[in-house]
């Protein structure tokens, strides 16, 4: 029967048994539990912490005015809902983890190549960086409690960190990893605790930036420094950097969506939450960003900065705690948490969902993840790499559960070793042929001056690319060569 999701065909302890740990098996109904509240929520710490701050911050370095810099956060914010929601359906629908889904359209020895580019390399990446962004935060709070915490060891710098921003992270990353072991059930009660937090306090910091520069009147007339370059390829580089922020997690939304009840209820959810959550945000990081630049007299592009400037304590101590809060909370939703399972996958019989989280954690502090924050367009490098790698992923996955799969996956098969989706040899050729092709045009630009265009929109390119090279006759055509027992599913 078209579209039936064939749970009852999996012996949940035959399959422990083959090296299947509970982590990695389709979610039971029973703990299928997130509705549209939690998903409305679940990304909010996401839109609104640092690292994103820093990056908004970056496009107005370059030149961007203010219209410019809110149509491409607005048109970015459809970009991510739609992706986020697509591939998130089969994760809704079947209960399935990422590192699961990846084997429909890799293979079950190939889903290891974007598994091990999304939920090792790029998340252990990217948590360090988000680690240390809070921790910056954190060394403020502490600051304020304790003054003299921020002179301690003098003038000591050990790998690029003083003593107190040394001690500051090693804390902030003691929580991240107390956050994995409290599970996913605390970590939605978490993001439904924190979202009323965020409004009030980004809120606030909006309306004292609009009051320093004298009205919502010069924030609205800032035309910024002009850009260099053609506009179009400058501006869906602005899009590409917003977008690609979240290259990581639409890659493995799957590890959130088979929570949810229904595939209805991640799709209102996300969405809602991301356009409603985006549109405030665009708001509050436009007035904060360039209401300080006209008040101060100097670009502001890190969020702390004019944190620090605040007169009152409260409102520095509430500020930073919030900054700390989001960021705690998109570091586990986003990064700590497909590493887990990634790992988990990739070494079943050693390491589970949370040995793999606090392994993935420890690997993060030896990648000196503070060199990312060094000026206010260093960012961009990371994200323009880290799209460039993770979108082909995307366009994959895309491509196989829609146009392939027409989203019927047999589950029986999936979890078998020598099923339809082991293709030859555990290798869909055709997947990674597309994977290594998109990634080239992505990236050959950061090489290559010619192609830097293609560097500078690398998320676009990547899943376009992606997604039209897998589904051509061409492709389609590999498939059939290698994988004999290979045919769609109708």
């Amino acid at each position: 029967m078209k579209g039936v999701f064939h749970l009852e065909h999996l012996n949940r302890e035959e399959l422990k048994q083959n090296g299947f740990s509970e982590d990695i098996l389709p979610t039971i109904k029973e703990k299928r539990n997130w509705g549209i509240s939690n998903y409305t929520t679940i990304w909010m710490g996401s839109v609104h912490n640092i690292p994103n701050y820093i990056a908004i911050g970056g496009l107005f370095a370059i030149g961007l005015s203010v219209g410019q810099v809110f149509s491409a956060i607005m048109v970015a914010t459809i970009l991510i809902a739609a992706i986020l929601v697509l591939n998130g359906h089969a994760g809704s629908k079947y209960g399935l983890p990422f590192a699961m889904l990846l084997r429909s359209s890799f293979g079950n020895k190939g889903a290891v190549i974007p598994g091990v580019l999304r939920g090792v390399i790029a998340a252990i990446m990217w948590f360090g960086f988000q680690t240390f962004a809070g921790s910056q935060a954190f060394a403020i709070l502490i600051g304020k409690i304790w003054p003299g915490f921020l002179t301690l060891g003098g003038d000591l710098n050990l790998l690029g960190l003083s003593l107190p921003g040394l001690i500051s992270f090693l804390i902030f990353w003691a929580f991240n990893v107390a956050l994995i072991y409290g599970g996913m059930d605390l970590l939605g009660k978490f993001a439904n605790i924190l979202s009323p937090l965020v409004y009030i306090v980004f809120g606030g910091m909006a309306i004292w930036a609009i009051n320093l520069a004298g009205g919502i009147g010069p924030i609205l007339s800032y035309t910024g420094s002009g850009i260099s370059g053609n506009p179009i390829i400058v501006f869906l580089g602005a899009v590409t950097a917003i977008v690609a922020a979240w290259a990581a997690p639409m890659v493995s939304v799957s590890d959130f969506t088979r929570l949810s009840r229904t595939p209805k209820d991640q799709a209102v959810g996300q969405t809602v939450g991301l356009v409603v959550t985006y549109l405030l945000f665009a708001v509050a990081s436009i007035a904060i960003i360039v209401g300080s630049e006209i008040a101060f007299g100097t670009p502001i592009w890190n969020v702390l900065d004019v944190v620090a400037r605040f007169d009152s304590g409260f409102a520095i101590g509430i500020s930073v705690l919030t900054l700390c809060l989001t960021t705690l909370s998109v570091n586990v939703t986003g990064n700590i948490v497909p590493a887990g399972y990634q790992l988990a996958s990739l070494f079943p019989k050693h390491l589970t969902f949370k040995s793999g989280a606090t392994l993935a954690a420890l690997i993060a502090i030896f990648l000196m993840p503070w060199k990312l924050m060094e000026n206010s367009t260093s960012i961009f490098t990371f994200l323009s790499i880290v799209g460039g790698l993770l979108a082909p992923i995307t366009g994959i996955m895309l491509a196989q559960y829609f146009v392939v799969d027409k989203t019927n996956l047999d589950l029986k098969e999936l979890y078998s070793r020598n099923g339809k989706y082991n293709y030859k040899n555990g290798f869909n050729i055709n997947a990674i042929i597309t994977l290594v092709i998109a990634g080239v045009l992505c990236l050959i630009g950061l090489f290559v001056p010619f192609f830097q265009p293609l560097y500078e929109m690398s998320w676009i390119v990547g899943i376009v690319a992606a997604f039209i090279i897998y589904i051509f006759p061409f492709g389609q055509l590999f498939m059939k060569l290698f994988s004999p027992r290979f045919k769609k599913i109708s």
